[in-house]
């Protein structure tokens, strides 16, 4: 007598067909044919790569490189494969944006680190929170108010709000204009809370190619049932993030009540936060 093949759904872009005469499992998705293990397998080859060559190219620490691995694996397994891919460009355009006028930042000592390299602080900061929203989305039984296509704003959310962050960060700091957000008194560059022309139009561009990248990808995996609105979302909500970032750095920063990193991850979380408000609540 013949087994039965069940078909079940697993996420938006991934099928699970159990054979119980053979007990595996396969996943079929737009990309082919991959097992579990095989999908880890490679999403581990690819954190480990990027890993590497960004300790190579002192674009992180030994430590860094070794946190950045692991927020790579539990993003790329738990979340989705293509969430790497985003990930990826964010590392890309923070190492431009970070290298740009190195030497000039360097004289001025607004510099990260010694030669532009990020540690594992900087690393779990900005990835706290897309680690908790793959975590939170990985099963719909886990946490069912989090499935995988919300998790996907969320998580291009999150990313938008450290993409914006960093370029107004790296970017702004080049500025002869910069004034306090909360009051929009002259101060020096690389003060906290300091805004500037060029910051904010860097912010608002990392917000917006960061919300446009994680909609395409996303909607090529079958993973973005809504419409443009999306991107219109997810940019605002980059931006607003950074703009939080600031007057949290002009504020609590100043005071000593956060630091440098714990704003990051504040304004990251408040920013995938009203994401999750927006599309849970009001969609």
């Amino acid at each position: 007598m013949a087994s039965k093949t069940y078909i079940c759904r697993w996420d938006a872009d991934i099928f699970i067909l159990f054979e119980p005469s053979h007990n595996y499992i396969i996943l079929h998705h737009q990309l082919g044919l991959m097992n579990f293990w095989e999908s880890s397998i490679l999403i581990a080859i690819i954190c480990l790569t990027l890993s590497l060559l960004a300790y190579w190219k002192s674009v992180l620490t030994k430590g860094g490189s070794i946190a950045a691995f692991f927020v790579g694996i539990v993003i790329g397994i738990m979340g989705h494969i293509s969430w790497i891919f985003l990930l990826l460009v964010f590392f890309l355009t923070s190492f431009i944006a970070t290298k740009y006028k190195f030497d000039y930042k360097k004289s001025k000592g607004l510099q990260e680190g010694k030669r532009g390299e990020r540690k594992m602080k900087n690393v779990l900061a900005n990835g706290a929170v897309p680690i908790a929203v793959a975590v939170l989305s990985w099963q719909n039984d886990f946490y069912p108010y989090l499935d995988k296509e919300l998790g996907s704003i969320l998580f291009i959310t999150a990313i938008a709000v450290a993409a914006s962050d960093t370029m107004a960060s790296e970017l702004g700091i080049l500025s002869k204009r910069v004034y306090l957000i909360t009051n929009r008194r002259r101060v020096k560059a690389g003060v906290d809370g300091g805004v500037s022309a060029l910051g904010q139009f860097a912010a608002f561009i990392a917000a917006a190619y960061t919300a446009l990248l994680g909609f395409f990808t996303f909607s090529y995996f079958d993973m973005m049932g809504h419409g443009w609105w999306v991107i219109l979302l997810v940019t605002f909500l980059g931006f607003l993030g950074c703009q939080v970032d600031s007057v949290f750095g002009a504020t609590l920063e100043r005071r000593g009540i956060l630091t440098k990193l714990s704003n990051n991850l504040s304004s990251i979380a408040i920013g995938t936060i009203l994401a999750w408000v927006v599309m849970t609540w009001l969609v």
